[in-house]
């Protein structure tokens, strides 16, 4: 697997690395699996946070047993914590899940608003809780993750921070604009997440291709299953990067049909008051691409269901990083289920 150096951290890293969400969907024995394959594939960066639902737990019976080759695996994780006592106690329990002494890499989590930067850079801050966890060797390196560029330049211009993680894939690539070009000239080491574009992306080539074009990016894709990280080393490894002009054409077709008026499906809307699971049902139709009618009726109608009790209150729409029209997509996404449900029936009779 080709290597990188992730910015001043020093840091060798595989070229490519392992995002910690999806591996919280399969059962915890094929999570296993895949991340073990990852490492037998040479990809030595595994990313997760204490928001991960079981991710570390699982990252850390997967790491049982590394001993030499801990030295070579870098391992990040974040905690969301604002507060120095709170982060701490993540923490602790991020090294006890992860059954690690220390993280090669540890996150403020999600730092999207300037209030939330103020907190965690002032008293009794999570900064506070990094530079105890610092000298206490509990972690080696601290950086931020963010999903507003402006919060992002902030704190790579700080010089607080080692490396920093922010959305990019070729359907948001806002951060080529500034935030790439001042990481690389600070040298703070950039982490791309989301290359397929909260899952939007369904080509691994295009995706990964599109991120190796930029020598000091990092891609960060989130799998769940052993074929796919097959295929994302097997592209890595083919050393074959340079993007076709077919290739080109394709992506700028699938930037038209998205626009920016999509789900990137971080999440940061939950939890709901009415127990909607917004992110799933913002991707409704996108799902009916997929997925047979018969399964995507079965799974689909429970969480439609649940989203006609949305109250409009409003609460996701103020969360959202990316300023979606939510109660609206919520909406339109029940009458598309609705459509291709009566399309069905009619169709039977």
């Amino acid at each position: 697997m080709k290597t990188m150096r992730l910015g001043k951290t020093g840091l060798e890293v595989s070229r490519v690395g392992m995002g910690g969400i999806p591996i919280t969907r399969p059962t915890e024995q094929d999570a296993i699996k895949v991340v073990r394959r990852a490492l037998d594939l040479g990809v030595r960066f595994f990313d997760t946070a204490r928001g991960y639902e079981d991710s570390e737990e699982r990252f850390g019976k997967a790491f049982a047993g590394l001993d030499e080759r801990r030295e070579q695996v870098v391992v990040a994780t974040k905690s969301h914590a604002k507060d120095k006592e709170t982060a701490l106690e993540h923490l602790d329990t991020s090294l006890r899940t992860l059954q690690l002494d220390y993280v090669d890499l540890w996150q403020l989590h999600n730092v999207t608003t300037f209030e939330a930067y103020e907190q965690v850079l002032g008293p009794d801050g999570a900064l506070e809780a990094a530079h105890v966890a610092l000298d206490m060797g509990k972690v080696r390196h601290v950086g931020l993750s963010s999903h507003n560029v402006d919060v992002a330049l902030e704190a790579v211009r700080s010089g607080l921070f080692e490396t920093i993680q922010f959305p990019l894939n070729f359907i948001s690539n806002e951060a080529l604009a500034e935030l790439v070009p001042l990481a690389r000239e600070q040298d703070v080491g950039f982490i791309a997440m989301k290359p397929f574009g909260g899952g939007r992306v369904r080509s691994a080539n295009l995706a990964i291709k599109y991120l190796l074009q930029f020598e000091d990016v990092l891609p960060d894709p989130g799998v769940e299953k052993v074929e796919e990280i097959e295929e994302i080393v097997a592209i890595v490894n083919s050393g074959d990067w340079e993007l076709t002009e077919h290739e080109r054409r394709e992506m700028t077709r699938i930037r038209d049909e998205l626009g920016t008026r999509f789900c990137r499906q971080c999440r940061y809307c939950l939890p709901c008051s009415q127990g909607i699971f917004i992110p799933t049902l913002m991707i409704t139709q996108g799902m009916w691409k997929l997925w047979p009618a018969d399964i995507f009726f079965d799974w689909m109608g429970e969480i439609v269901e649940e989203g006609r009790g949305c109250i409009q209150c409003g609460e996701c729409e103020e969360r959202c990083p990316y300023d979606l029209p939510i109660r609206e997509m919520i909406e339109e996404n029940i009458a598309f289920y609705d459509r291709m449900l009566d399309n069905a029936e009619n169709r039977e009779k």
